[in-house]
């Protein structure tokens, strides 16, 4: 450690790190605007700037060294003006359409505009004019909003691995735009929503289906049925000012209902689900020979990144649709022919951590007969959103629980939302399907936490399968590139497309922070750890819906609702 003075304050530091993260440790802001924690500072956007004594021009904190005896002034007029002036510039080019935004009140330039005390434009020059990109299904771009701060073209590039967005031309005439300044529905994204995520403003939003949902609710022809997925209910607290990590599945239920969903249903329940039929696959893989590593099929994300990039490895992704899509399936057949309704008066609602979930249900192979699985997706924002429209005060309501026939679930289903999860299931009923036995210690520890790859060795029976579980795309192409290149002692692998999984999906609440996304994986194994039903293969409500409907895992009716297929894509 090295001692610095800043303001006139003696602080300690490590040596090698950077300013900008010696202050943040000892609680002295400093705004930032390109900065982003884990990847190499740019100091593109100068924001951060401060006076070092001995230095002839400001310097930029999130990349300048510590050295001992340094003397920094963090406040200074001259730091503030700059500070300003920066700003100012951004605003020069900006739209004034604040009321409108979906960003309005979690915007990091409107932020700092209020912060640094600036209250009219002082700079006025011709405004850059470009339309907006409506092409995606989960995604819309609006190029005006954007102030070239670089952070969604590093989430694409450095951490997703994916490349769909990159700065095109110089100077005054720069923008951030796709390949060919083309779409975003025919480009390389996968709409993992990111982007969404690591923008400051709002130039990069979620596409909205509130007001088609609001529009349904409304329709008396129309049955409205909704489903919540694992991790929605230990995030959507923070939402309405809530601590991060809280669960509230039965609040939620509530005021799902009190909006006028007619049913409300938990995508964990067709977790489990998913797991049989997952199980029962990766069990039949290994017992006939089938193509391994089998890897898994829940996130959407991952597999447009597959049938991308890497086609060759379309064989290897389980034919399991996700929960979400096996929800919808068996809510347009089984429980519409239980209810006696005709499937097209059925609209099915999901509510997502997830952006891809839009562009899931969008897919042709998710529409047999040309009625869609699921018809509308929502993510944890929006349901926020469309609760507060109708009123609803989420921390009053009572808890209650979700519809049968799709409400009951095991703590696996559960702890899908965290990487590691759908592994940690998966493992749980596979042992007992080759063994008939239960696992004497059902928690998995190697499997779980943030770290973007981990491995073991799972022990099934007499058999020890190799298994992985890899969250952020980055870390999927290591992977993917070790198993071309002759690797061959893993047999299943979870990939999630969001680091640290579904909890820190591109659909979360905007402006929450690493902790908080691990608060609410630990909620989901705080959950998992104090439940009975703990595995899928004892979910009582799947064992019905096999006996009832589906006959058996992997048979003709199940692999017909309840797999999919996929194939190569070809982009600009």
């Amino acid at each position: 450690m090295i001692e610095l003075r800043v303001d006139g304050q003696t602080i300690e530091a490590k040596e090698g790190e950077t300013i900008l993260s010696a202050l943040k440790r000892e609680g002295i802001h400093v705004p930032t605007l390109c900065h982003m924690d884990g990847l190499t500072p740019t100091g593109a956007c100068r924001l951060c700037v401060v006076e070092l004594e001995g230095a002839p021009n400001f310097v930029p904190a999130c990349s300048f060294p510590v050295a001992p005896g340094m003397k920094i002034q963090t406040r200074t007029p001259k730091v503030l003006d700059a500070r300003r002036t920066i700003v100012e510039l951004l605003l020069s080019n900006h739209p004034d359409d604040c009321l409108y935004c979906a960003r309005s009140g979690k915007c990091d330039l409107q932020e700092l505009s209020q912060s640094l005390g600036i209250r009219q434009r002082l700079y006025r020059g011709k405004r850059n004019i470009k339309e907006k990109d409506m092409s995606s299904p989960s995604l819309v771009r609006d190029p005006e909003k954007c102030i070239l701060c670089g952070r969604c073209v590093r989430v694409c590039e450095e951490i997703q691995g994916v490349g769909a967005i990159d700065f095109v031309g110089r100077g005054c005439k720069a923008f951030i735009g796709t390949a060919f300044d083309q779409g975003l529905n025919v480009s390389s994204c996968i709409n993992c929503g990111q982007c969404i995520i690591a923008c400051p403003t709002g130039a990069i939003v979620e596409r909205s289906y509130i007001d088609e949902v609001v529009a349904a609710l409304s329709d008396p022809k129309k049955l409205v049925v909704v489903q919540h997925a694992p991790a929605v209910s230990v995030t959507l607290a923070e939402e309405f000012g809530m601590e991060p990590g809280q669960d509230v599945d039965g609040k939620m239920v509530a005021a799902l209902r009190r909006i006028g969903f007619k049913r409300v249903f938990d995508t964990s329940f067709t977790a489990d689900l998913t797991i049989m039929e997952e199980a029962s696959e990766l069990a039949q893989r290994i017992q006939t020979g089938g193509v391994l590593p089998m890897f898994t099929s829940c996130s959407p994300g991952w597999i447009k990144f597959i049938e991308t990039f890497y086609p060759d490895f379309i064989p290897n992704l389980s034919t399991c649709k996700s929960p979400q899509q096996m929800m919808g399936a068996i809510i347009k057949s089984y429980f519409a022919k239980r209810e006696s309704i005709d499937p097209s008066q059925i609209v099915s609602v999901s509510i997502m951590p997830c952006t891809a979930k839009k562009f899931e249900c969008n897919r042709p192979e998710m529409a047999p007969n040309h009625i869609q699985d699921v018809d509308y997706v929502l993510t944890t924002r929006e349901l926020g959103q469309l609760l507060r429209m109708f009123g609803v005060d989420l921390p009053s309501m009572s808890p209650q629980s979700a519809d049968t026939p799709f409400g009951e679930r095991s703590s696996a289903g559960k702890i899908f939302g965290a990487s590691g999860g759908v592994m940690e299931a998966a493992v749980r009923t596979a042992s007992y399907l080759l063994t008939c036995q239960e696992l004497p210690k059902l928690e998995l520890q190697p499997l779980r936490g943030m770290k973007g790859s981990k491995e073991i060795k799972a022990k099934l029976g007499d058999l020890e399968v190799g298994a992985a579980v890899i969250s952020g795309l980055g870390n999927a192409r290591k992977i993917l590139e070790e198993i071309r290149n002759g690797r061959k002692d893993l047999q299943f692998i979870e990939v999630m497309t969001c680091p640290g999984g579904c909890i820190n999906g591109g659909g979360q609440p905007i402006g929450a922070d690493k902790e908080a996304a691990r608060n609410r994986m630990q909620a989901l194994y705080k959950i998992d750890q104090s439940e009975k039903l703990r595995v899928s293969h004892q979910n009582q409500g799947v064992k019905r819906l096999y006996e009832e409907f589906l006959g058996k895992p992997l048979g003709e009716t199940s692999h017909r609702l309840l797999h999919t297929r996929y194939s190569h894509r070809d982009v600009l």
